[in-house]
């Protein structure tokens, strides 16, 4: 399965993967527009610790951690897709701590997964995050 990874000695922090992200599932076709709306949220996010860059988005694990964690069952796997049950979920961060990309949040009315539909059904046949980066730090590829 392909993934989007990022080479940290060549990330800038520039954000714009996030801002190409958010634009690409906006469904709208002005980007300003698109980045004012509070509404649409990237489906990654770009972190950096002790001068590491990393991306963070749900993988869709095989046997995802964070659902066998789950105290209350409020996390599930439909179809492949990790949902949150937010009526289920009781905030108890078990899910955040175990989740090994770092894909949760909290939200203030429960767990926030950060999840990537990976929008490669462009005409570059590429995410637009990878597409867009001006450094050519994010890579989607099988490793």
């Amino acid at each position: 399965m392909k993934r989007i990874y990022v080479n940290e000695k060549w990330c800038l922090g520039c954000h714009l993967c996030e801002y190409n992200c958010a634009f690409a599932n906006s469904g709208s076709d002005d980007m300003v527009k698109a980045l004012k709306d509070i509404h649409i949220n990237p489906r990654i996010r770009i972190e950096e610790n002790q001068g590491i860059s990393f991306a963070v988005s749900c993988r869709h694990c095989t046997e995802p951690l964070c659902v066998k964690s789950c105290i209350t069952g409020a996390l599930s796997v439909d179809n492949g897709v990790i949902e949150v049950d937010k009526d289920k979920c009781v905030g108890c961060y078990t899910c955040i701590m175990i989740c090994p990309y770092g894909a949760i949040m909290p939200g203030n009315d429960g767990s926030v997964i950060q999840k990537c539909e990976l929008c490669t059904n462009n005409s570059f046949g590429e995410p637009a995050c990878v597409r867009g980066c001006p450094n050519k730090a994010i890579v989607f590829e099988e490793r």
